[in-house]
């Protein structure tokens, strides 16, 4: 999907969340440009915890493009079609679903999301 941070003063955040089975349980990835880093996290039971992370350079006021690809127990976070980094986790195997994410006082634009099946 692409999207674009604006403003924010607490966050900047723009995010794309996967294997949804609910409000409470999924995985998160989310790009921070309050904080240049991009980070993924699973939350479970409404407890959001991270396992991966790289600080990188996300500018505000500018279109990217964040992916998140989930093939079994591996995802892989790429941004502008760079990969970032790969992780394995096998608390959500199972398909769920999609959805956009922000936090705080972000305001974000999003466009373009593409869901692709494997």
């Amino acid at each position: 999907m692409r999207f674009k941070p604006v403003s924010g003063e607490v966050d900047r955040a723009a995010g794309l969340a996967v294997r949804l089975a609910d409000a409470n349980n999924y995985y998160v990835v989310r790009a921070n440009a309050a904080e240049d880093n991009v980070r993924l996290y699973k939350v479970v039971a409404g407890q959001r915890r991270q396992f991966a992370s790289v600080n990188v350079k996300v500018p505000s006021g500018v279109w990217q493009e964040l992916r998140l690809t989930a093939r079994g127990s591996r995802l892989e976070v790429l941004l502008n079609g760079k990969s970032l980094f790969s992780a394995t986790d096998t608390t959500f195997i199972a398909a769920g679903r999609v959805a956009l994410w922000t936090k705080a006082d972000s305001v974000t634009y999003f466009d373009d999301l593409r869901i692709q099946t494997f």
